[in-house]
This record gives C-alpha cells, structure tokens and sequence, in this order.
C-alpha cells in the first residue's frame, strides 16, 4: 500500500474553518487511492479536532527542530509527503528530502498567505485592498512562500485567481501548480428545495467564521460599526447573528441586543445553522483564497451578500447567488434588497446550487487532481531537473533552515 505524510501546521477541524474542511476532502481521495494515511504535527491536541482513527488515519504529534523527526519519516517511507500551509514545508522539507529522497513533496497552500497580507496591510493603512499594485505583492511572506512553493513538486491552490498572481506576479511555472477548489456531491434542486426552509420561514442574517482568522474579525468589527447599523435603519425588526469558532472575550463583548447584534459563538452544525437564516452577510475587506462560509451558504441554500474579495475565484462564468457590493451603503442597500426579494431570493439559491454542481464538482476534481497527481510521479526527477530555480532554493535556503534546526536542537538541550 502507498503511504501519504501529512504533515499539518494544526489538526485538522472541519467544523471549525474551510481549512479543516479542505484537510478532509484531501484526505478522502487518496484514501480512494488506497493510501494508508498518516497526520502528523507539531501543534497542541485541540478538544475540537476531527477523530483521526476514525476516518482510518494514523495520527503523530511531532517536535519542531528535532532529529526525532528524521527518524521517524525514515522509518515510515512515504511515498507523498504533503505539507500543510508553507510554514511545515520550511520546517520539514529539507528532513524529508534527506531521508526520504524520492518521495513526493506536495504543498498545501490553504491560500496565499502573502496576497492576504498584502490586502490586510492596504486596509490598515487606509488603502484601497482591492486594487493593491504590484510592489504590494512583494514583501517579507512573499519571499518564504513563493520560495516554498518552487522547493516543492507541486503545489494546490484553491483559487484560480492566486494561480494567476504566482504565474504573472511572482512567475511561477503553472506545471508545478494545480487549481483545486472546493469538492462536493452534486445536489438535485428539487430535492434540496424540498428540504430546506422557504423563504417565508427564514428569518435575520447570519454571519460565521473562525474568529482567529483575520479577516473575519475584521469583518465582524465592520459589521458592528459601519454595516449593520445601515441595514438595521431599514429593517428595524431585523437581527445579525455572528458565529465562530474560538470567540474570544473581545467578539463576546460586542453583543447588544438593542442593536439586534448577537454573538452567538460557534455553530455546532454549520449547514443546519446557516439554513435558518435568510442572508448571508459578509463584507470582507481583505483575505485570500475561497472562502468556506460562502461555500456553505450555497450549499444550505442562503443568498449571501458580500464584497469582491469574498466572492474572489468562486463562481467562473455563473451568476453570484447573492449581491456582489464595495462600498458600505451598496452593501447595505444590497442586504435590505435581498431580504426583502423572494423572487430574487429563490434564483439565487438556484444560482448557488449551479456553482456547487459545476465549480465545486467533486467528481470533476478529484479527477483532475488524481490524474495531475499521477503525472507528477512518473515524471518526478525529470520534473525537478526542469526547476532550476526550486533545485537552487533547496541547495541554499535549506542549508541555512538546516544549520539554524540544529543550532535551536543543540540550545534547547540546555535548557
């Protein structure tokens, strides 16, 4: 049986963020595969993460900057080592490729981590984050993650647009990178009209994200101070309701009922909870990637509304299943609208239900990636001679994540 490494920056919790959720569906298909499956990392357990021997999955936790590390993945041999997010690429790659030279080493972008920080920056600093320039692209994350990913055979993007950012900004060969967006069942319309709450029973917004994530914090605060008040001026009967994962005392403190702004903390079925509701509202600022909670909003057939960067890479040639808006009086103007539009209301769910069966198609993807994944074996070492660039970043930048592992490895023995 092959084996698959991989080595996560945290567990994987799939009720908690997109990430988790992407983890899983990774997983599945090179379960199909037949893969036998191993997840390591260095993180602390967490009460939320998925059971992993459930899902059949070999579960390790491993020490950041110790040679413990090189004997273990010499004993295991794995045939793919997938790092999750660039972090555990510059922490393990250089292990992996001293002991395990022929296997496969895949990353797990998650999203550009350097586009989201590009556009968080543009927003602290009173720009506009939609349209950053070029020099925006350049900066310290950029420098580790574009180089992370050229060390590697292959890396997964979830969005089509940050394909384009690393192929025309950062020149990036598009043979060592994949899009791959999210991957669900084909869902019958009738069938889920059926089962879903009409849009007479739904009631109030809804919003929900991980609140450790900065975008959605973000999002949250906009919501309370500029979004929200607007909506509530002309739905004066109306409710928000935030959800999420980790709220801390900071999100809790926000709720007020007099505004009909309730923190409601974290959701413990994501679909069932969104399915209640009758928008989905979600003004983020900046951010990178797909984002999970519009995902899910299609997939419980709630219309949401939300900025360009939301709806960023998420929906091709197909209409949004919702209100695309910028600036905050058109978001506003967008939510009252919508709330308010049962015809509008309805083609928008047949609009999401569009998107799920086409951009998100389950089938079609894991097609796509199993055969990219194949080719990418056959062709590995003839595939890395034609990276020059990756081949020269291996040889210096892993020298100098070697010597800096053991010079941490040789002080921590003093402590």
């Amino acid at each position: 049986m092959k084996k698959l490494l991989i080595i996560g920056y945290v567990w994987p919790e799939p009720n908690s963020s997109a990430a988790g959720s992407r983890m899983i569906q990774l997983i599945h298909i090179f379960q199909k595969q037949d893969y036998s499956v191993t997840y390591a990392s260095p993180a602390v357990i967490s009460e939320h993460m998925i059971n992993l021997e459930d899902l059949g999955i070999d579960k390790v936790s491993i020490e950041l900057n110790n040679s413990s590390f090189d004997d273990y993945v010499k004993r295991l041999n794995p045939d793919v080592v997938l790092f999750d997010r660039f972090m555990m690429e510059e922490q393990f790659s250089w292990r992996v490729e001293k002991q395990c030279p022929s296997a496969l080493r895949l990353l797990e972008t998650v999203d550009l981590h350097c586009l989201r920080y590009a556009r968080q920056l543009a927003v602290k600093n009173g720009k506009d984050a939609f349209n950053i320039t070029n020099l925006d692209f350049i900066n310290d994350i950029a420098l580790r993650e574009v180089a992370s990913i050229l060390r590697c055979d292959l890396s997964i993007l979830i969005s089509e647009y940050e394909v384009d950012v690393l192929k025309t900004i950062y020149h990036v060969n598009e043979e060592i990178l994949l899009y791959l967006p999210f991957m669900y069942e084909a869902i019958d319309y009738d069938e889920a009209i059926k089962k879903r709450p009409a849009f007479p029973e739904r009631e109030n917004f809804v919003t929900i994200g991980n609140f450790r994530h900065e975008p959605n914090w973000d999002s949250v605060l906009y919501l309370k101070n500029v979004i929200w008040p607007r909506v509530k001026a002309k739905l004066k009967h109306s409710e928000l309701h935030i959800y999420g994962s980790y709220p801390p005392k900071k999100a809790q403190e926000l709720n007020n009922p007099k505004q009909g702004f309730y923190v409601k903390g974290w959701a413990a079925n994501v679909l069932d909870t969104l399915s209640q509701y009758r928008i989905c509202l979600s003004p983020l600022r900046f951010g990178a990637g797909m984002k999970g909670k519009l995902a899910d909003a299609m997939l419980s057939g709630t219309p949401s509304v939300t900025t360009s960067i939301g709806a960023e890479s998420m929906f091709a040639e197909f209409n949004w299943p919702g209100i695309i808006a910028d600036e905050p009086s058109a978001i506003a103007e967008a939510a009252v609208d919508l709330y308010n539009n049962q015809k509008k209301w309805q083609q928008c769910q047949r609009n999401g239900i569009s998107i799920v069966n086409s951009v998100f198609s389950k089938k079609k993807n894991e097609e796509k990636f199993v055969k990219k994944l194949e080719a990418v074996i056959t062709s590995l070492e003839k595939n890395r001679r034609n990276n020059f660039t990756g081949m020269m970043l291996r040889h210096h930048t892993m020298k100098s994540a070697m010597y800096m592992s053991q010079w941490i490895e040789e002080k921590n023995k003093f402590k």
